[in-house]
């Protein structure tokens, strides 16, 4: 049987098919540990270990691993507790004005776009949505709402519902043809499959880190392309956004010359420790390798599913596919056949009136197998 890993690294894995990760993935099981240790030391131990030393310096491994992940520079990333707070920060930091466009898809993931339209409330900014068929948007259709009124790009690199990837290089030569920004939510693609923000020219990046990079709740990161990193104020401020975060003035703020200053408050600090150790463990596979082995998972689901005929949602251009595969059956309800699935230990999501399955490093062609062997009981 084909293996990625050593299935003990997610002992998880061995209790069900899990196959939900574009919901929330399963974590390596040092990063848990690493988490509870970080955890209970604070509790036990209060300042004696985590100083202000050691708080200060906190987010600079995990800096550095990001950077490595998105082919980017250490200065390039900042820390936070959410995509979407990131997200927020920088929309209220580039507060796109009157007249301009923000352009963005149908079918991409709320939190990747309410930032932006609470900010275009307050300027006047018009939100535009390339429209879906089917759950997917044909890039011309994307291309075609980019004007010299377009301010903004935003959309998601993986889509949510269908996994749809998006040509992020050449919508960053359309966004940059007409001075906008791309923006891109990397949640459904960082750790399964690989970015490397210079050559694509992404202006911005945000990715949560529970769902691909098996990392925890209560941490993300930021990636801001140099040009932008003097020119823009971050949207939310505390009292880590100040260069010298110890030097408790409130009558100053100065931030510092780098992506950092969009680090601005105290935070689940555990979590950080903990997708430190995620990334550094994908990263030592490999994100390429990790992507090649999800895609033959996702084929062995897709030849499956067209066996038993199913409607595949999912692209299936290989430019445009990711490990999400969004199916449903004719005259069946989606979210009947989920139920039954995830009663049977087999776990997935029902997305509207679809079902979603994403399998990731941790999967084997037995989940695959024992999906399949509950599907034909249920249908």
């Amino acid at each position: 049987m084909r293996t990625l890993i050593d299935l003990k690294d997610f002992p998880a894995s061995k209790k069900f098919a899990y196959l939900n990760t574009a919901s929330i993935g399963l974590m390596w099981d040092k990063t848990l540990a690493a988490i509870i240790e970080w955890q209970e030391d604070l509790a036990l131990n209060g300042t004696s270990n985590f100083d202000e030393k050691a708080e200060e310096e906190v987010f600079e491994q995990l800096r550095q691993f990001t950077a490595s992940l998105l082919n980017a520079d250490h200065a390039d990333i900042a820390v936070g507790s959410s995509a979407t707070e990131l997200i927020s920060s920088v929309a209220w930091a580039v507060m796109p004005p009157k007249e301009t466009n923000i352009i963005s898809c149908d079918v991409v993931h709320p939190s990747t776009i309410y930032p932006w339209v609470r900010v275009a409330r307050h300027t006047g900014a018009k939100v535009i949505f390339a429209k879906n068929t089917n759950g997917y948007v044909p890039p011309e259709r994307l291309y075609g709402l980019i004007d010299e009124s377009t301010s903004i790009v935003c959309v998601s690199h993986v889509e949510y519902s269908g996994g749809q990837v998006y040509d992020i290089k050449k919508l960053a030569e359309k966004a940059h043809a007409v001075g906008a920004i791309l923006v891109v939510d990397a949640t459904q693609s960082a750790g399964a499959v690989p970015i490397n923000v210079r050559a694509m020219g992404v202006d911005v990046l945000v990715s949560g880190s529970y769902k691909w990079l098996t990392g925890p709740f209560g941490v993300a990161v930021l990636y801001l392309a140099p040009h932008l990193q003097k020119k823009l104020e971050p949207g939310l401020v505390g009292w880590r956004s100040h260069r010298d975060m110890w030097d408790f003035d409130s009558t100053r703020l100065v931030y510092a010359d780098t992506t950092k200053k969009f680090e601005f408050s105290t935070m689940s600090y555990g979590a950080v420790i903990g997708l430190i150790r995620a990334m550094e463990y994908l990263l030592k596979l490999g994100i390429k390798e990790i992507q090649e082995y999800n895609m033959f998972l996702a084929d062995l689901l897709i030849e499956g599913f067209k066996k038993r005929g199913a409607e595949i949602i999912s692209p299936e251009k290989k430019e445009e596919r990711s490990s999400i595969v969004s199916i449903r059956f004719p005259r069946r309800i989606s979210s009947e056949i989920a139920r039954h699935l995830n009663t049977n230990n087999v776990i997935i999501s029902s997305r509207k009136d679809f079902i979603r399955f994403s399998p990731h490093l941790y999967n084997t062609e037995q989940d695959i197998k024992k999906s399949f062997q509950v599907l034909d009981k249920v249908l």
